[in-house]
């Protein structure tokens, strides 16, 4: 056991470490002030890349959109991983490692996501299925509608006013 820890732990070291230059490089942490790309294709990979993720403070807000300060970061982070060279499936897949799931738009169709994604289909149909057991059940129990001559002859009479 503590042979793993060892090396875990160095690891854990050293990602923090390059995390914290990277970030560095970039823009100062809490800077308000606006990121600077280096040219029109990079903004625009970038603002396409904050705009598929989510704010984890916000959640309802893309990272695009949040002015939180973890968004800021967020997007400073980002930055920084672009501009080393990460693929836009690497940055969402370091942003999942830290963040989790929630993090994306679109989560992957996975065996611990497939709930998120066939829950509400699956909650409708066993509404629907629940809607349709009741009104058969009452249908069923429903009181048989009586033919009695007194009754029709009764309705047949055409002086009577019929109250509805």
């Amino acid at each position: 056991m503590d042979r793993l820890r060892a090396p875990l732990l160095a690891m854990l070291v050293a990602t923090a470490l390059g995390m914290a230059v990277a970030h560095a490089q970039v823009q100062p942490a809490g800077s308000a002030a606006p990121l600077q790309f280096s040219d029109i294709a990079e903004e625009t990979r970038f603002h396409a890349l904050t705009a598929e993720l989510r704010c984890v403070m916000c959640q309802n807000q893309s990272l695009a959109d949040s002015n939180a300060q973890i968004a800021q970061d967020m997007r400073r982070e980002v930055l920084a991983l672009m501009r080393e060279g990460k693929s836009d499936a690497q940055v969402k897949q370091f942003l999942v490692d830290r963040y989790g799931e929630f993090v994306l738009y679109r989560p992957e169709v996975g065996a611990h996501t497939w709930l998120l994604w066939f829950g509400p289909g699956l909650f409708l149909l066993g509404g629907a299925a629940a809607v349709t057991w009741i009104v058969r059940r009452r249908a069923n129990a429903a009181p048989a509608v009586r033919s009695d001559k007194a009754d029709d002859a009764h309705r047949a009479d055409p002086d009577e006013e019929q109250e509805w």
